[in-house]
This record gives C-alpha cells, structure tokens and sequence, in this order.
C-alpha cells in the first residue's frame, strides 16, 4: 500500500468518526429503534440560538422566582437596582450585608423599611 493511499483512508476514517460524534451530539443515532423515536427537541437545542439575555427592571430584582446568580448580577453590576433586592424574599443575609455595603440610590432607605418591618413584624 502505497502512503498516498494511506492517507486517503486516514482522512476518510477521520471524517467518518467525526460524522459519528456529530450524530451522538445532536441525538441522531445510526438506526433508530421504532420503541424510541428521535426527540427533535434534545436536537433542536443542541444547535438553536441561546435564549436572550434577561432585562434586568426592579420586577425582575424582586421577584421570588428569580434565580439567586442574577440577584447576585444585580447586586455586582446595577446599583441602581439594588434597593430592590431588599424586598426579595429569596435575598440571603449575605446578599443583603452586600447590598448594604455597597450602596446606592435608595438603599439605605430600603433597608430601614426592611429592618422597620422586622422590629414590628
């Protein structure tokens, strides 16, 4: 067997297992069975765009439902929002020893009310 031949079957077997990889990644398996048929969501989502980013308003630093890594964003990168991170339920102790430190527009006042509410509650 001559190198140049060897070379071309080194090439087509790497194209074959990087085709192979491709289908595992994207869920396409080589045949199918008909009791398990391809979800085109897990595929869809291995190749479609990311979501958008989250608009950060105070709704957004107040709601409950509000995963704890964007809290935390709003309290490192929008001052202006962080007085509303104070009537969040889910803020920690920590995030708000943050937010206190910190500072900004109507902070202070946010965690007067907070600790207000706390002394009558």
């Amino acid at each position: 067997m001559t190198p140049r031949r060897r070379t071309r079957r080194a090439r087509r077997l790497s194209q074959l297992r990087h085709a192979h990889r491709l289908r595992r990644v994207l869920g396409q398996d080589d045949a199918p069975s008909p009791d398990s048929p391809h979800d085109a969501a897990r595929g869809d989502a291995a190749i479609g765009p990311p979501e958008p980013p989250i608009m950060l308003t105070p709704l957004v630093a107040c709601d409950p439902s509000t995963d704890a890594q964007v809290l935390w964003h709003i309290a490192r990168e929008a001052p202006e929002l962080r007085r509303w991170l104070v009537a969040n339920p889910r803020a920690d102790a920590e995030l708000l020893e943050f937010v206190s430190q910190q500072g900004g527009p109507g902070v202070r006042r946010a965690l007067e009310v907070l600790l207000r509410s706390l002394d009558d509650g």
